[in-house]
């Protein structure tokens, strides 16, 4: 049996096999629910059909519209330190291709996308119901703003880096919520931050590695 671009579907799970092995476990991602949505959902159905041949390796993807599929291990790290377990709803800013949504919908009983670029909401949206994740909903517009109607959420992933960590995504962590961020503070510097809602209505901030992420672009909430 054949896929796309003439390669064996079970060259596809090698690959895979391989990328959970060399770019998450031996970089010390070893949570097994991570890791079992890593070895199910194909990044090769996220990617152009040109690029499938790469989809594995570690790097990350043009999807269009000037954005990337992110590398494996930068989706797998932001998935882990928000501690997805199965009850939890999470909040994804910036929908991209769909897989990091598919990677959520592995792990948790519910996630929210938002995407302020159409033609990837509907892309993504589209090849996810064909997938058949029925527990993932889509929103086109600012993810700035978050997603007031479904709040609060247990964890928030925000896959483009803006200059601050928008005030409206802190308001809608639960307590005891995790929220990880790339934030710019200059053209050439962007840190990953993670952040927990603590009991007393605080937040608790980490800073955890140097990144590079498609700056975060405002639109209509």
């Amino acid at each position: 049996m054949f896929e796309a671009g003439n390669i064996f579907c079970e060259d596809y799970l090698n690959m895979r096999k391989t990328m959970v092995e060399e770019q998450i476990i031996r970089r010390g991602i070893t949570n097994k629910r991570v890791i079992a949505a890593f070895l199910k959902v194909k990044r090769h159905l996220f990617v152009d059909k040109r690029f499938r041949k790469k989809s594995y390796e570690d790097s990350a993807l043009a999807i269009g519209e000037g954005q990337v599929i992110d590398r494996p291990y930068i989706v797998a790290m932001m998935t882990y330190v928000i501690a997805p377990d199965y009850n939890k709803k999470v909040l994804e800013i910036g929908t991209g291709s769909g897989f990091h949504a598919a990677i959520l919908a592995e792990l948790v009983k519910n996630v929210f996308t938002i995407e302020n670029k159409p033609s990837l909401s509907k892309k993504a949206e589209k090849l996810l119901n064909k997938l058949g994740y029925k527990n993932i909903k889509f929103k086109i517009g600012d993810g700035a703003f978050g997603w007031k109607e479904n709040a609060p959420f247990d964890g928030i992933i925000c896959t483009y880096s803006p200059d601050h960590i928008p005030p409206n995504l802190l308001k809608q962590l639960v307590t005891g919520g995790k929220m990880i961020i790339p934030v710019s503070y200059s053209s050439k510097v962007q840190e990953f931050i993670l952040i927990e809602k603590t009991g007393d209505g605080t937040f608790k901030r980490t800073i955890l590695i140097p990144v590079q992420f498609t700056p975060f672009i405002r639109g209509k909430g």
